[in-house]
């Protein structure tokens, strides 16, 4: 069977989602292929955060040395897998060249307004009648457990402040004001008001059924088999579900855009970056943080999930697509728990996560028209911020479709840049 449509969205996360709703808001025809469930991959695990302070890429001067110290520890917060791959080693090369201050602080412009017109994008959804997602503005607590890091921290306070964000440094009082059950031992903290956080699942479904409520046709468990092109643009997309004659294509699959990519002719350099999760069913009231805090020194976060739950994550493990779970970093993760919050001895926890974050060398995604493929375009490569990027991505995306002027310049995340 073959469907003419005409917009294909390949990905049902956060950002495919997002899009959906979005363009079909613009009044196009709009059908979104997912090989398994809405919101199965990143989207489903991730830190459950709206990171509007989160605007120094990836990529920063020492990042990369840190991360080869560290290769042979599988519990240190950036793990690289020693392995021969030709792609990876592509990737480091211009993950390398992109650890510089200045494109850095070139990085953290765009992430910032990507992020600015996210945020304000979330406060429209959450108060429209329908779209429930648990969304709250309570800001982000960043802790300090040594010298080192908060060395680390106020520099990067600084930098940040320097970009225009509002961030406010404490001392031992100050957190307990925001904070009061932090374990003895955290002295210090940098407090970033201008953060939100909601129940990742909650959106994203969320999104998706609205979006069909609106006219989308969203088909799961619809995997893509294969591409046709003609004239150097994709006349036919075939899927476990039937073959697809779409006008435009999106690809918004995530970590497994990268392997779509290069099978369409249009390849783009990412690398899946692993993260873990638990989501922990909270024993009383009390347990648990009031408001999302990042463990500086380990690179964990803990986040409030709704009344009953609160998820603590780490940040990326670049070894491929592994699923296994590496028990060695759910152990570091608990520790760094247990060193800031107290009652976190024994926990009754859920099934460990672990998911694929799409990173690209510079930190930054890629947004916008294939050079290649002319009616192919990327919506991906949001690394860790992809909950945070989702609703901004999708007005763009619906601004590429229609020919108007892009909310933000796009020539930072061109697809074809590396």
């Amino acid at each position: 069977m073959t469907t003419k449509t005409d917009i294909l969205i390949i990905g049902g996360g956060v950002i495919g989602a997002s899009t959906a709703l979005f363009l079909t808001r613009a009044g196009r025809q709009v059908t979104l292929v997912e090989k398994a469930d809405i919101c199965a991959g990143a989207s489903h695990g991730n830190a459950c955060w709206v990171a509007a302070g989160y605007a120094l890429p990836t990529a920063a001067p020492g990042v990369l040395g840190q991360g080869l110290k560290w290769m042979f520890d599988s519990g240190s917060p950036f793990y690289i897998k020693p392995r021969i791959n030709l792609d990876l080693t592509r990737w480091l090369w211009h993950f390398q060249a992109s650890c510089t201050d200045a494109k850095m602080m070139k990085g953290a412009e765009t992430l910032l307004r990507l992020n600015g017109q996210s945020i304000q994008l979330f406060r429209e959804l959450a108060a429209e009648a329908g779209l429930e997602f648990g969304y709250v503005e309570a800001g982000l607590l960043h802790l300090h457990l040594s010298e080192k890091y908060r060395k680390a921290g106020e520099k990067e306070a600084e930098i940040m402040r320097g970009l225009g964000m509002n961030v406010i440094s404490l001392d031992r009082d100050g957190l307990e004001e925001l904070e009061p059950k932090l374990q003895e031992g955290v002295e210090s903290g940098v407090f970033y008001p201008e953060h939100a956080h909601l129940n990742p699942t909650h959106l994203t479904k969320a999104l998706a059924a609205q979006a069909e409520k609106e006219g989308a046709t969203i088909l799961t468990h619809t995997a893509v088999t294969g591409f046709q092109k003609d004239g150097g643009r994709i006349s036919q997309i075939d899927t476990t579900k039937g073959t697809f004659e779409p006008q435009e294509v999106i690809l918004a699959a995530g970590a497994w855009s990268s392997i779509l990519a290069k099978q369409v002719g249009a390849p783009i350099l990412m690398e899946p970056a692993k993260g873990y999760s638990v989501t922990v069913k909270k024993r009383s009231a009390d347990q648990g943080p009031t408001r999302p805090l990042a463990v500086d020194d380990s690179k964990v976060a803990i986040t409030p999930l709704g009344k009953d739950h609160f998820r603590y994550s780490s940040t990326l493990e670049l070894a491929g697509f592994d699923p296994s779970i590496n028990p060695t970093r759910l152990a570091v993760n608990k520790k760094a728990l247990q060193a800031v919050l107290p009652d976190m001895e024994v926990l009754d926890e859920e099934a460990p996560w672990s998911g694929y974050r799409p990173l690209t060398p510079d930190g930054l995604p890629y947004i916008g028209r294939s050079e290649r493929v002319s009616n192919l375009i990327f919506a991906t490569g949001h690394g860790m911020l992809g909950v945070t990027h989702g609703p901004i991505t999708g007005k763009l995306v619906s601004e590429i479709v229609t020919g108007q002027e892009p909310s933000i310049k796009l020539e930072p995340m061109r697809p074809d840049r590396f």
